[in-house]
């Protein structure tokens, strides 16, 4: 009996080690399980700073592209400036031409049938000049009876008067002129001021 039982003792001596190899492996699948956590941690770490990098190179892109059509706004602008504005220069040389005109007209009006004569064609060549300004969009600037505007009228000097509301223009000296709606030449007048109670006394 005894020799039957020696090889039970045998396996159940051997079942130890076993168990010991089953631990091991659960050890190394644990260690596995975890470095592929570690991996996938790493890898949406990754995929997120890839994400906030490809945003900051959209957000990038959305500002070039503002400032690229910005750009080309103002350089239409300046285009259509230039275009509009170009003989500028020509137009303002050309106005004292036309003060003068004006001013013969003035005087001549006075004057008998010969001069009246000379008058007429003076007037007629005054209106093709402006008929010729009009066409380039050269236009007078308003300013007889207006409220005084800086931005248009130059004051020369003023002038005290009880029939005008005080900073009127009373009297145009030299006309403006408008290119477009730029100023290249203002008004020259005289604007009203109200009249001091000292000289209401004397009259």
């Amino acid at each position: 009996m005894a020799d039957k039982d020696e090889p039970i003792n045998k396996m159940e001596s051997e079942e130890p080690p076993k168990e010991k190899k089953d631990t091991q492996k659960t050890k190394k699948e644990t260690e596995n399980d975890s470095s592929k956590k570690d991996t996938c941690k790493k890898g949406k770490s990754e995929l997120d700073a890839l994400k906030e990098e490809l945003a900051a190179e959209k957000d990038r892109v959305l500002r070039l592209s503002a400032e690229f059509e910005n750009y080309k706004r103002r350089s239409s602008k300046e285009m259509n400036d230039f275009k509009k504005f170009a003989n500028e220069s020509l137009f303002r040389q050309l106005l004292t031409v036309v003060d003068n005109i004006e001013r013969a007209i003035s005087s001549a009006k006075d004057g008998d049938t010969a001069v009246s004569t000379l008058l007429e064609g003076v007037e007629m060549t005054y209106k093709e000049i402006l008929k010729f300004l009009t066409t380039f969009n050269v236009k007078p600037v308003e300013a007889q009876g207006k409220e005084f505007d800086p931005a248009f009228h130059q004051a020369v000097t003023q002038q005290e008067s009880g029939d005008h509301p005080e900073n009127k223009v009373v009297a145009e000296l030299q006309k403006g002129y408008l290119l477009h709606d730029r100023l290249i030449r203002p008004s020259m007048v005289v604007v009203s001021k109200a009249i001091t109670e000292k000289e209401t006394e004397n009259k």
